[in-house]
This record gives structure tokens, C-alpha cells and sequence, in this order.
């Protein structure tokens, strides 16, 4: 999007482009452009259309909330989920943040979140067109365009000791979408710049990125919202009194959290028990199985599932009670399938090469019974699990 036309869409002539569009059945047809191209310029009819489509896709993130807002495909694609830009807020306002500076805000659904908090908002963005869409999403909040690894020393000298820098890099490319840390925007250095300056400081990163070229100096959380891994968090909260380094998780919308303890984390490699648990995945990025509960053991050295004798009352992980143990050759699954008369089947399996859907079709599930089988290396060798799944 070029300035102009995102000056259009902040307009009074482009909100009423918005509400226009808004009333169309089907935004991205043919008819639709048609419609809007007899009343608006082509360049604002194009970009309230595409607007609408970006609100409508963006509500499966943000909510009803989202509809408020001006996007850009980009800062849909990077917007954090509405529960984690909440808890982020508030984690920082519990640390007793004033001013968060936002260097490179996109077009501001953070911040959103940081206002939303209480907290006050200086925001950084190098795109022009895009800081006209920050500031209008982002009432009380002062916008700049600018390059941040330009302006943030100045920023951060001005803001004084209660502010936390925040950092959600941008992740792509002409090639698309990356998680290499070389390919970050703002770059890598600057992060770690950022870091030796031990001063308030949150970074949002992808969650596969590699824990061991994280900083030191910086707590780390990975964070899941209903059990689907969302982001790596980077953390120095000014308020924060304990030693630095710390790896955890945060599960919500539970709310729990977990720090991995040192020494603690390395579990056997045992049998199969009677109770199976897959660790929620923020847990198993940050290396705090032992969190889960006592008497687990794992069922392989590169296998996350882990086994117990006795069940486990824990929200860190789901469990399983496992119903029998068979052999993983197709015609032994399918025969037990035909004798069970399952009709609904699940299929999970862990470093395994097998397609699920496949052997679904290959197992030829019919009747009126559900079962879920479970694909997994053991100690020993691979087997499929026959589990019940326990009620969280």
C-alpha cells in the first residue's frame, strides 16, 4: 500500500469507503469492485475492499475488535493472538512498566494491547504508509515513522527507568515467510544489542527458534494458547528480582507458568506404563517435563511422550490411559479396528513416517464405536497405543 491511498483510508471519505464495503456480501468478487468504483476513486474502492476481507480473516486472531482496525497482509500475518498480546500487557504492567516503546510496531495490534493495559505508547514504524495505519489504530498513542535502530537510543534515554522495549521482528522476505534469525527486521544484532543494555526489554519470536542462541542475559518463555505453540518470549522486566537466564512456559488460557530447573529436566527412558502424557508443547520447548509431575519417565530419547504407573493430576500435559499395546503393521491395525467395529478414529504419532490420513483410509474404520490410536517409538521399538483420553 502507498501512502496516499493509506491517507485515503484514514479520510472521512474513506470511512465511508469502509462502511460501504463493509455492507457487500462477497468483497473479493468482481461485482463488488464494480459497486464501489461508481461512488469511490479506484485505488480507495480497491482498498476498502481489501480491507474488509483483511477484518474478516483478522477476527479469527483479535475477535470482534479486529474489525475496528486498518491492516496490511503483513500485520494480519504477524499479529500476535488476542489472549497473548493481553497476558503480555499485563505481565508488564504487573512489573510495573510505564512506557512501552514499540520499535516496529506494524500497524499496532501490540500496542493495542499495551494501551489497553494502561500503559503508555510510543510506537516506531519505518513504512510511511503503514505508521498512518498505527496511528489510526492507535488513539493515545504516539506514532513515529522512523527507522528504531536508529531512534531507539534516543527513545529509550528520554523514556527514563520504568519503560520495556518491545521487539516483534519482522519475519519474511521476497521469498516469504522465514525463521532464520539472519533474516530478521529489525536484525539480530540489534536484539542482542538490545539485550546487553539490561534494561526493560520483551522480544516476540518465532517458537522453533533455536534455544541455544538465545541471550544469556534474557528470560525466555514459550507460550501456547490451547495447547498450539504461538512464540518464543525474550524477558527483562525492570521489576524483575531473580537470576537471569531463566527458561519456562506459559500455558493459557490456564495462565500457568513454569520454569525449567536445572538439572531436574533430564527423565529416564523407561517402559510403557498404564498412563501415558503428552506435555503440552510450550513445556517441551522450554525443557520443564519434570514440571508435569513425578514418576514420569520417557518412552524414547527423542520422543516427547512420556509414561507414568499411577495417573497424574496435572494441567501441563494430556493424559491417556493406554487400553492395549499392538504391533504397528497395517493388517494388525486393521484387523483390530474391524474387531472393534471403530468407526471415528484419531490418529497421533510422533517421529514416525507415517501419513495419518493414509493409514485412516488404510485401516478402513466403519461402526459405531471411537477409538484413538497413538504411533510412537518406545524403549522397545515402535508401537501403536491403543489410549483412552483422560478429561483435563
Amino acid at each position: 500500500m502507498d501512502i496516499d491511498t493509506a491517507r485515503a483510508l484514514v479520510s472521512p471519505l474513506g470511512e465511508q469507503a469502509l462502511r460501504a464495503a463493509a455492507e457487500l456480501l462477497a468483497p473479493e468478487s468482481l461485482a463488488a469492485g464494480e459497486a464501489m468504483r461508481r461512488d469511490y476513486p479506484p485505488a480507495l474502492a480497491a482498498a476498502a475492499l481489501t480491507q474488509i476481507q483483511l477484518r474478516r480473516a483478522a477476527e479469527a486472531k483479535l475477535g470482534e475488535r479486529a474489525g475496528q482496525l486498518l491492516w496490511t497482509r503483513d500485520g494480519l500475518e504477524q499479529a500476535t493472538r488476542g489472549a497473548v498480546a493481553r497476558w503480555r500487557a499485563r505481565r508488564m504492567a504487573g512489573a510495573r512498566v510505564r512506557t512501552v516503546l514499540d520499535l516496529g510496531c506494524g500497524i499496532g495490534s501490540d500496542a493495542l494491547a499495551f494501551l489497553d493495559a494502561g500503559l503508555g505508547v510510543v510506537a516506531v514504524e519505518a513504512d510511511p504508509a503503514t505508521a498512518v495505519l498505527a496511528a489510526h489504530n492507535l488513539p493515545g498513542a504516539q506514532v513515529i515513522c522512523a527507522d528504531a535502530t536508529a531512534v531507539a537510543d534516543e527513545l529509550i534515554a528520554r523514556a527514563g527507568p520504568h519503560a520495556c522495549v518491545f521487539l516483534d521482528p519482522a519475519r519474511r522476505t521476497a521469498r516469504g515467510r522465514s525463521w532464520r534469525v539472519e533474516d530478521l527486521s529489525p536484525p539480530w544484532s540489534f536484539v542482542l544489542a538490545m539485550a546487553a543494555r539490561r534494561a526493560g526489554l520483551c522480544v516476540k519470536l518465532g517458537p522453533g527458534i533455536a534455544p541455544e542462541i538465545l541471550p544469556a542475559a534474557l528470560d525466555a518463555l514459550w507460550v501456547s494458547e490451547h495447547g498450539e505453540l504461538v512464540e518464543c518470549g525474550l524477558w527483562a522486566l525492570p521489576a524483575t528480582d531473580h537470576r537471569a537466564g531463566q527458561r519456562g512456559a506459559v500455558l493459557l488460557p490456564q495462565g500457568l507458568q513454569v520454569t525449567r530447573r536445572d538439572g531436574a529436566d533430564e527423565l529416564p527412558v523407561g517402559p510403557l506404563g498404564h498412563w501415558l502424557y503428552e506435555p503440552d508443547p510450550a513445556v517441551s520447548r522450554a525443557g520443564a517435563l519434570s514440571s508435569i509431575g513425578a514418576g514420569l519417565r520417557r518412552l524414547h530419547p527423542q520422543v516427547a511422550y512420556l509414561a507414568a504407573d499411577e495417573p497424574i493430576d496435572t494441567g501441563l500435559a494430556t493424559g491417556f490411559e493406554v487400553i492395549d499395546v499392538l504391533d504397528p503393521a497395517t493388517k494388525v491395525l486393521r484387523r483390530w479396528v474391524g474387531e472393534h467395529e471403530v468407526g471415528r478414529l484419531e490418529i497421533k504419532k510422533r517421529a514416525v513416517q507415517v501419513d495419518p490420513a493414509q493409514l485412516r483410509r488404510a485401516l478402513r474404520p466403519r461402526g459405531p464405536h471411537a477409538a484413538t490410536l497413538i504411533l510412537t517409538p518406545t524403549s522397545e521399538g515402535t508401537r501403536a497405543l491403543v489410549v483412552r483420553r483422560m478429561p483435563h
